[in-house]
């Protein structure tokens, strides 16, 4: 099996990727929380470990990918206390049961997955199933002497933990001394806290508040960071392999869920933490009230003043894919255009590879060993933290290659059949098994009426010419020009491809 390294967001450091069983990787990824329709920065990072997942798999590993929904727990502002629920909220204002909002929410974000051809995760727990584990971790933070009772809530002692335990604060690489001085004066129950870095595990509810269970200490729910530490411990162990999520949730969510686990069981959840970056939309942060947002249904329609037309699903992925997961990557027009021209032309390529003539003969030529080159190179840009923009770099250089052989600029007589299986293979393999694309130009696999129907207007053109009808061949070119299919005549024969 090849060697995978990984930048590890708590070491700051890349690192060979060792599993803790071998063959087998388990990985947990922050989900959703389902009290709206999905956000398009959230599409960018669960297409980031959907890819990661998928070539784990493609590489031969074993993989338990744990994708978590957030279903109550998570405050307005991102709060610990005092906010309220946002599912419950929603429910309030629409007048609806809280379940109502979750399966409303949950059925539109799974269906967004499904058009963006993420893969589901192998288990998909909802926090409000696992209420009894978060009481028991709870019970494990309050006897080991982390956590501590106050009117019916439960806190967890950050300066004590901070005193025993050298770990908060390493991951987001935030000063503990800083973190320390942080205070919230403006919380509802601020004066509950035995410091201002505390923060909450368990909430004691209002008569009012429309979700809530029986525990221990009050009628209530859990916080936020607790759903994720009892869920990835029960569905992965005490200690996993990878833990992922955006860039933002690296403090304070990722870091209290690692003092809530060693709080609970004195060792840290994940070996390798990995993080992906945000999506900007025209250099600046997405934001709804100052008019600079769109929504993945906008994006695909281009019912948006940001667009000069809609784009498919496997565009916008594409683009997405053209940055490594851990860069800011900057959604503008301009770049999705060009993403469309690149995304065609390596679908093209594609299908013109089956169309390479190749001789069988004894030594591989300097052309084979070129395309052999290139394939292993972005295998080893994959091993490399997943870098899929030098991949994809890769597949350009091989597409090159490609339309030079069909072109005639480069001899198909250098090419054997073998190495044409070879470039076959990878460029499924990468397309379609590990970037999870699939092709909707008009040509690919799922469109065989198209490719029949070209391949008879192909022949009557071909008919047409031989007779020397030559208005009825350019009859034929200038129709499909006008549905934006441009006929190119090589040296193999006659190819299409839709503009």
């Amino acid at each position: 099996m090849r060697k995978l390294y990984v930048h590890n967001s708590l070491s700051r450091e890349r690192e060979e990727m060792t599993p803790l069983v071998e063959g087998h990787i388990g990985m947990y990824v922050c989900g959703p929380t389902v009290y709206s329709d999905v956000h398009l920065g959230n599409c960018r990072t669960f297409t980031s470990f959907d890819v990661i997942y998928r070539f784990l798999l493609h590489l031969g590993y074993k993989v338990r990918y744990v994708r978590n929904i957030t279903d109550v727990g998570h405050l307005e502002g991102d709060v610990d206390v005092g906010g309220e629920d946002k599912i419950s909220k929603k429910a309030r204002l629409e007048q609806i049961e809280p379940m109502e909002v979750v399966q409303k929410y949950s059925n539109g974000f799974q269906a967004m997955m499904r058009t963006f051809n993420l893969l589901p995760p192998s288990i998909e727990p909802r926090a409000t199933g696992h209420i009894l584990e978060q009481i028991k971790m709870i019970e494990d933070i309050i006897e080991n002497g982390y956590a501590y009772v106050k009117n019916g809530s439960v806190y967890f002692d950050t300066p004590k933990f901070c005193q025993e335990q050298d770990v908060y604060g390493k991951l987001s690489g935030r000063v503990v001394e800083d973190l320390m001085q942080e205070s919230r004066d403006n919380l509802k129950r601020q004066d509950e806290k035995n410091h201002p870095s505390d923060f909450a595990l368990w909430i004691k509810a209002d008569p009012s508040h429309l979700m809530r269970w029986p525990s221990p200490w009050s009628t209530g729910f859990p916080g936020w960071h607790l759903e994720c530490s009892a869920m990835s411990t029960k569905y992965l162990g005490k200690h996993f392999d990878i833990h992922g999520g955006g860039t933002d949730l690296k403090f304070p969510h990722h870091e209290n869920e690692i003092a809530q686990n060693v709080g609970a069981c004195k060792c840290a959840p994940a070996r390798y933490w990995l993080h992906a970056n945000m999506l900007l939309l025209n250099g600046k942060k997405m934001s709804k009230s100052d008019g600079n947002s769109v929504t993945p249904t906008q994006l695909f329609t281009g019912e948006s003043e940001h667009l000069s037309q809609g784009f498919s699903p496997m565009v916008v992925k594409f683009f997405m894919l053209q940055a490594h997961y851990r860069s800011t990557l900057d959604l503008n027009n301009d770049a999705l255009l060009a993403a469309e021209k690149g995304y065609k032309r390596l679908m093209e390529a594609r299908k013109a590879i089956d169309q390479l003539n190749a001789e069988n003969k004894g030594d591989l030529s300097s052309l084979d060993r070129e395309i052999q080159e290139l394939i292993e190179a972005a295998y080893s840009d994959m091993c490399d933290d997943f870098n899929t923009a030098k991949a994809l770099g890769r597949l350009f250089e091989l597409a090159t290659r490609i339309n030079s052989l069909k072109g005639g600029q480069l001899s198909a007589a250098d090419l054997t059949p073998g190495v044409r299986q070879e470039l076959s293979s990878a460029f499924d393999a990468f397309l379609f098994d590990i970037f999870g694309l699939q092709d909707d130009t008009g040509g690919g696999n799922d469109n065989r009426l198209v490719d029949g129907l070209m391949e008879l207007i192909i022949d009557l053109r071909k008919d047409a010419r031989q007779n020397k009808d030559w208005n009825t061949a350019d009859k034929i070119r200038d129709s499909l020009g006008d549905l934006a299919v441009q006929l190119k005549d090589g040296k193999d024969g006659t190819s299409w491809t839709q503009n």
